[in-house]
């Protein structure tokens, strides 16, 4: 199933509902049934009740909405943990001439670095050097803490998105990424969120970025040095796991800063992002 956060663009609220396949109708959840929330968060925290509730409404093809017919939001939203991976792809550790880690290396966003899938990605005053960086995103669906075997069943879906950073900003401040990630609008996500049934392989799903229509990344999910499974087992040694909560899994080699000159956004660029079975994100920076 493929869920999504939106609006209709004849006006009215935000709605929850799940798109058919990529790129097709749209069945509209939260007017289908009153306990049905219109958030993707609250859907999660109202566990295996509501998602049959929405497999049932799903299988009726009740409430259709045409995809032309709506704004995509980000499909979650209010969470309440943005986490990050770095350095989880063996190439891009070889671009900038660094060992493989031991263990995952977590840093965090904050949740209101989140914009949609179409939003436009704003480049501070303070920084011009704003770089890409396209991440496989895992969506928690359950509470959990300090796992080992069964962290996967702790997974409810996958989305895309990026880890925009502003690089001169992630060398500062002591050397701590926080400033460098957790500016307004550096986390696009989108455009669905794939529950994990419906992801053909996710050891191996291409993921790619393109701006202004040039190629920058092209890598694939099988070079993740830490699966998400591993990532989630590893971060619920540390703090709880919340419905909602998402990890942004690293990104493969192709980054703006390990180019040769150094590349970074500019306003007026497009940054695309494309993951397999998951779905694309067009971004305008500004």
């Amino acid at each position: 199933m493929r869920f999504i956060q939106f609006t209709s663009k004849n006006g009215g609220p935000q709605q929850l509902g799940v798109q058919l396949k990529q790129g097709g109708d749209i069945v509209i959840l939260s007017t289908a049934d009153s306990q049905i929330p219109n958030m993707m968060t609250k859907f999660l925290e109202g566990g295996e009740d509501l998602f049959k509730k929405a497999k049932k409404i799903v299988a009726e093809k009740r409430n259709i909405i045409a995809e032309d017919d709506v704004n995509f939001l980000a499909p979650i939203t209010c969470m309440d943990k943005v986490f990050c991976i770095g350095l989880n792809y063996a190439e891009y550790c070889l671009q900038q001439g660094k060992s493989v880690p031991e263990s995952p290396i977590v840093f965090s966003k904050f949740p209101s670095t989140t914009i949609g899938p179409y939003d436009n990605i704003q480049i501070p005053q303070i920084s011009d050097k704003v770089d890409w960086e396209a991440e496989l995103t895992i969506v928690i669906g359950k509470k959990c803490k300090n796992l080992s075997n069964n962290a996967e069943d702790c997974i409810f879906g996958y989305t895309a998105a990026q880890d925009i950073s502003a690089r001169d900003w992630q060398r500062r401040n002591g050397g701590q990424f926080l400033l460098g990630k957790a500016m307004d609008t550096f986390c696009p996500l989108g455009p669905v969120i794939v529950t994990k049934e419906a992801i053909s392989d996710i050891d191996d799903l291409s993921i790619r970025t393109w701006v202004n229509g040039v190629i920058k990344q092209d890598g694939n999910t099988s070079e993740l040095i830490f699966k998400p499974p591993q990532l989630v087992a590893y971060i619920s040694q540390f703090m709880t796991l919340l419905p909602g909560d998402i990890i942004l899994t690293g990104t493969p080699a192709g980054v703006g800063f390990t180019r040769k000159p150094p590349e970074f956004l500019q306003r007026g660029d497009v940054l695309e992002t494309e993951i397999e079975d998951v779905g694309r994100l067009k971004n305008n920076v500004v």
